[in-house]
This record gives C-alpha cells, sequence and structure tokens, in this order.
C-alpha cells in the first residue's frame, strides 16, 4: 500500500488541514520541516509520494502551478488537486497526476481521461450533490481514472483513526475494483493497517506524521510492508 504525504498549499505556504474548515488553516510550522516554502518543504521530509491541494486554486483566489512542478519533480508521484472544473484545467509536468474532485468539477466526469477521481465526503455525504460515497464509486467503474480516492474532508487533520468508518472501507473497496486511496483522519499505523487490510492501495497522511504518530521513514520509503 502507498503512503502518501499530504500538502495543503495557501499563499505559497504549507498549511495545516483540520476538518476541511478552510479558512482555519494555518501555516504547518511545527511539523518535520525547517520551512512552510513548498520545495524546501519536500526537499526536508523527502516522501515518495505526494498529494497536494491547491487551495487558492480550489477557492478561485490565485494558483501554485510553478511550485507544484517543483515539488512534483522531487518525487516518484505527484497527485494534484487544483479545483479542476473542465478537462482544460489539467495540469502538465513529470510526475503529476491530475485529481479532479467532485467538490469543484463543472464538467460531466465522463469527459475526463486519466488521473484520479477524488470522491470528496463531509458528513458521509459526497459534495457537492450528497451523494452516497458508495454510489459514486459504482459509477466511477464506467469512467476513463485510473483509480478513485476517498477524501473524508471532515476527518482531514483529527487523527480521529478510520475506525469511526470501517465499516464502510469494506463496502467502498468492493464496489469499485480499481486503485483506491483514503485520505482523512488517518491517526497512526494501526489505521494504515486497517486501510491495508481493506484492500486499499494508498493512504494519504499528514498531520500523523508530523506528530510521530508515523514514522517518518516509512513516508520516504513511501509504502506499508
Amino acid at each position: 500500500m502507498e503512503l502518501v504525504l499530504a500538502l495543503d498549499l495557501r499563499l505559497n505556504t504549507v498549511v495545516h488541514g483540520k476538518s476541511g474548515m478552510r479558512a482555519t488553516y494555518k501555516p504547518l510550522d511545527w511539523g518535520l520541516s525547517p520551512t512552510v516554502e513548498p520545495v524546501g518543504f519536500v526537499q526536508a521530509v523527502k516522501p515518495k509520494y505526494l498529494y497536494i491541494a491547491d487551495l487558492d486554486r480550489i477557492e478561485g483566489t490565485g494558483s501554485h502551478d510553478d511550485s507544484i512542478r517543483a515539488c512534483a519533480k522531487l518525487v516518484e508521484c505527484c497527485y494534484v488537486d487544483r479545483g479542476i472544473k473542465t478537462p482544460s484545467d489539467l495540469l502538465t509536468g513529470p510526475n503529476i497526476k491530475n485529481v479532479v474532485g467532485t467538490e469543484t468539477s463543472l464538467a460531466d466526469l465522463s469527459h475526463y481521461h486519466g488521473g484520479y477521481l477524488s470522491v470528496d465526503v463531509i458528513n458521509g455525504k459526497v459534495i457537492p450533490n450528497g451523494e452516497s460515497p458508495e454510489a459514486v464509486l459504482r459509477s466511477a467503474r464506467d469512467l476513463d481514472f485510473e483509480g478513485c480516492i476517498i477524501l473524508n474532508l471532515g476527518f482531514v487533520g483529527t487523527q480521529e483513526g478510520v475506525n469511526k468508518g470501517s465499516n464502510h472501507l469494506g463496502m467502498w473497496r468492493s464496489v469499485y475494483e480499481g486503485r483506491l486511496l483514503y485520505g482523512g483522519g488517518v491517526a497512526s499505523v494501526a489505521d494504515l493497517d486497517i486501510l491495508k487490510n481493506a484492500g486499499f492501495d494508498g493512504a494519504i497522511i499528514a498531520t500523523a506524521l508530523h506528530t510521530g504518530a508515523v514514522p517518518v521513514d516509512m513516508i520516504q520509503r513511501g509504502y506499508l510492508c
């Protein structure tokens, strides 16, 4: 199972996300990196896999395209959610995997080819339309994405663990046979084991790494063995 480091970017700064309440995000100046500048942050932590959320572009206030491309060159694979609305928004560059979020896409999802679909969940429902995650995953089987991400936004940064949703993990895995990653609330190595045993192909983590709950060498290795 892949271990993917999450970076939330705002005003060319790495910020700490919590519960999807983006207005409250503060610079992540207490973690493993001596700098909150994106490229320096990645150079300090040395992850193998990276997930970047460009909050400015998601909110329509700016863009971090140059920083994202520079960060992507430092890792083997960089998943990028930058608030894609239509296929014309896709970002090109080495090691970049575009992430199309249900929260922001205005185009029919069948118009996308490649990249990953982010099933953005708050309070158990996919935003913005309120569908169940399993219904969206079921429909994704007929789409041309390389895989899907279950992003439990309400749990991001909370370290509440995956146990509250563990009864759904097997169901989500069973309805979608492609590559499936999970992010939101992963609190420990035990949580990673739960996701691996449920059959997920990757886990997106941040807070648990910076608090020491997940050892840094695991994110640098990039896999849960």
